[in-house]
């Protein structure tokens, strides 16, 4: 199944009402699964919805003239989380995805915010996997910039 940009704003209009938008045991519930986890007060949720062995890829833009791929293990990232106290959140409109088998894969611009308040946007590539224990967000990659930049990554929400 391949979604293209033309159902993102349907996909925007589902997951705007109540509860989640997508059967769990499917790439866009897994997708949902990990936003919910993200926001959750209950900072031990993301490891239900993430692979542990994983990687995650971050395109550090936030510094002008001084790009960077910082690239962290899941594990190691999942122990810092679980120890966070900010109320954060992530908005992303899911533009493609594409599902071949247990392979799933979700692309498109996000902002994320903490205490309410945006502190980056860009572009997340989730690479989403089917598991015995259904599917899961295995490696991710995403750039990240600033605010100020939001619109240029296309998350033009952030500032209306």
């Amino acid at each position: 199944m391949v979604f293209t940009p033309q159902l993102a704003q349907a996909q925007e209009d589902a997951q705007s009402s109540e509860g989640p938008a997508y059967p769990r045991d499917s790439v866009l519930g897994a997708a949902d699964a990990f936003f919910e986890a993200l926001a959750s007060a209950d900072k031990t949720a993301l490891a239900d919805v993430m692979i542990r062995e994983a990687t995650i890829f971050v395109h550090n833009r936030m510094e002008l003239g001084n790009p960077r791929v910082d690239i962290v293990p899941v594990a190691d990232h999942l122990a810092r989380w679980a120890r966070g106290t900010r109320n954060v959140s992530e908005k992303m409109v899911y533009e493609r995805v594409y599902e071949n088998g247990d392979l799933g894969i979700v692309e498109g611009p996000y902002s994320f915010s903490v205490e309410g308040e945006v502190t980056h946007c860009g572009v997340n590539i989730l690479n989403i996997v089917k598991t015995d224990e259904g599917w899961k967000v295995g490696n991710t990659s995403f750039t990240m910039v600033p605010p100020d930049m939001c619109d240029i990554v296309g998350a033009n929400w952030v500032g209306q």
